[in-house]
């Protein structure tokens, strides 16, 4: 029979990128990571040790533990959160058994440094197209407590440098557009995530952050909903929660959906 606190890889990666997806642990050793140092995305390192005081941390959500192997860091950690109430599931065959099977993994080298135990950005204000998909990746594949600032052009570099925040989309900084990339192209790529869906998903983006509506079908309309969204809202992180939606659309189509068709 199978485990009722387990979860296999397949059954993860459904959820993986998803406004739905679990909170995921990585409790491996230091060792362990040194040797790999990539983490499923949206994963969290934790300390297995020190379970007792950051587990209350996750309460009111489904949890994912996941060790080197899936054998006793993770059933251990799993059994003291659900000790203490909460729906946590080891994932089967531990991160060892995720990298077997060719599951996504992302590069933590890239990852900003995590000041406040989360990634903090910056870029100019208004966003429109680039501006949002971004953070929507950054949400939901890299860190999904990243904060993002909106600023004045004139700011960023200042902001940055006060907030340790990194930015992106902007001239002359890392995260931004590279010839005929724009910032979400070079995003998934140095990240790691290379997937059809975010492939598929990056062209549209593309498209549309550069005018360039030929590349793909559906980027003439992510332009327009995104400028349609630029109008309704005057504060910009109400736009981004508000758009986040837009992005799971485009995201589960384009990992779901592109053979389907209506007449």
């Amino acid at each position: 029979m199978p485990s009722t606190t387990d979860i296999t890889v397949s059954q993860l990666a459904r959820l993986i990128g998803l406004p739905t997806s679990p909170a995921i642990i990585d409790v491996r050793s230091d060792a362990d990571f040194a040797a790999d140092p990539r983490l499923i995305p949206g994963a969290q390192r934790r300390d297995c040790d020190a379970v007792a005081s950051w587990s209350n941390d996750y309460a009111g959500r489904v949890v994912i533990v996941v060790c080197r192997d899936g054998a006793e860091q993770s059933a251990g950690v799993g059994a003291w959160m659900r000790h203490q109430g909460l729906d946590a599931q080891r994932l089967e065959g531990g991160y060892a058994a995720w990298r077997e099977d060719g599951q996504l993994l992302l590069r933590t080298d890239k990852v900003p440094g995590r000041g406040v135990g989360r990634t903090v950005w910056v870029t100019r204000a208004r966003p429109k197209v680039v501006r949002i998909a971004c953070p929507w990746l950054i949400r939901r594949f890299v860190d999904p407590a990243a904060v993002f600032l909106f600023v004045a052009p004139l700011e960023v570099d200042s902001v940055g440098h006060r907030f340790q925040a990194t930015p992106f989309d902007v001239a002359n900084a890392f995260w931004s557009d590279r010839g005929d990339k724009c910032t979400f192209d070079v995003m998934v790529e140095e990240f790691g995530l290379a997937s059809e869906a975010l492939a598929r998903l990056a062209v549209i983006v593309r498209g549309a952050d550069t005018g360039r509506l030929d590349l793909a079908p559906q980027s003439a309309g992510l332009l327009a909903a995104s400028l349609g969204y630029s109008r309704i809202y005057r504060d910009d992180l109400a736009q981004l929660d508000a758009a986040m939606a837009l992005y799971d659309a485009f995201y589960r189509w384009s990992r779901d959906a592109i053979g389907e068709t209506h007449t």
